[in-house]
């Protein structure tokens, strides 16, 4: 297949631009800066509006990755501004080109997350549970709908609604590690809160796997065992062989993150299934949190 990637430079991007090209697919990094000569990339800027139209004619896929990482930054209005805006443009430029297409491509995989579910308790949560409140609730809401003009066009649309995505390269796992290997991590907060994750090699898999599976609509991506805070920080101390006795009181990330940024990124309890996969008959590499991080930690040349 010949398919288009945006976020091709981050986390999920890079490992599945390698995982594409590894599979025999064609793969044509949007880039936002010039395309040099000879190079199989396409040339866009969300923020004006713009994208090389013609570039997209003929392909047989478009995976959408690109937007402002969510915890990188404080949430200060102007960022929060731009984790909305850096989703909701480029979707829906991307949706209006791939619409407006001659020679359209058959499924776009646009990006999404959990968060749209907001703080849910114990509440099991499938594809079909309504959103939920907060920021990342309305923002998924907002980037789902922007690719209205995708699937008004014919366009098979599944929304990668991706959990806590784990790997020992970047996003949360790093930011846990010095902590559990210096014998000073433990649970956050009161640790009921659930965490939804899914290992890297599971998210790769699962997109690719979509790629040619005719589903649509929202795509739970997280291991079919969600587990709670509690649970989660045990296991990776008992896989690093550390003790987990030192809890992390609430108000801790709360001032070194902001208050509204740690609440919904480690406090907010999501307790999400991966129906459609599972019913679907996705194949799970790692449905068990701790096969997931012995493999990551132990292996992680393998898991890449």
């Amino acid at each position: 297949m010949d398919i288009a990637v945006t976020g091709s430079s981050g986390l999920i991007g890079t490992a599945l631009c390698r995982a594409l090209e590894r599979d025999g697919h064609r793969v044509r990094r949007v880039v936002r800066r010039a395309v040099r000569d000879g190079e199989s990339a396409i040339a866009w800027d969300p923020a004006a509006g713009t994208v090389d139209a013609a570039a997209f004619e003929g392909l047989d896929g478009v995976i959408h990755l690109a937007g402002a990482g969510i915890g990188d930054k404080r949430w200060s209005e102007d960022y929060k501004r731009e984790i909305l805006e850096s989703r909701t443009r480029s979707t829906d430029l991307l949706a209006r080109t791939l619409a407006g297409l001659e020679r359209k491509p058959s499924v776009f995989v646009s990006g999404s997350a959990i968060g749209i579910y907001g703080d849910r308790g114990d509440e099991l949560l499938t594809e079909q549970s309504p959103p939920g409140s907060g920021f990342l609730a309305d923002v998924v809401v907002a980037w789902e709908a922007a690719a209205r003009p995708a699937v008004e066009a014919g366009i098979r649309v599944p929304f990668v609604r991706t959990g806590i995505v784990l790997s020992p390269d970047g996003g949360a796992l790093p930011k846990l590690l010095p902590l559990f290997k210096a014998g000073v991590g433990g649970k956050m907060g009161s640790g009921r809160q659930w965490w939804s994750w899914i290992s890297l090699p599971d998210e790769l898999a699962a997109i690719r796997w979509l790629l040619d599976h005719d589903v649509a609509g929202p795509v739970n991506l997280t291991a079919p065992a969600p587990v709670t805070n509690a649970e989660f920080t045990k296991v990776l101390a008992r896989v690093l062989k550390r003790p987990a006795v030192l809890p992390v009181p609430a108000f801790g990330p709360k001032l070194l993150r902001g208050a509204e940024l740690a609440q919904e990124l480690l406090f907010n309890s999501q307790r999400v299934q991966p129906s459609v996969l599972e019913t679907e008959g996705f194949p799970f590499l790692h449905a068990d949190l701790e096969a997931a991080l012995r493999t990551l930690l132990e292996r992680p040349a393998e898991a890449a």
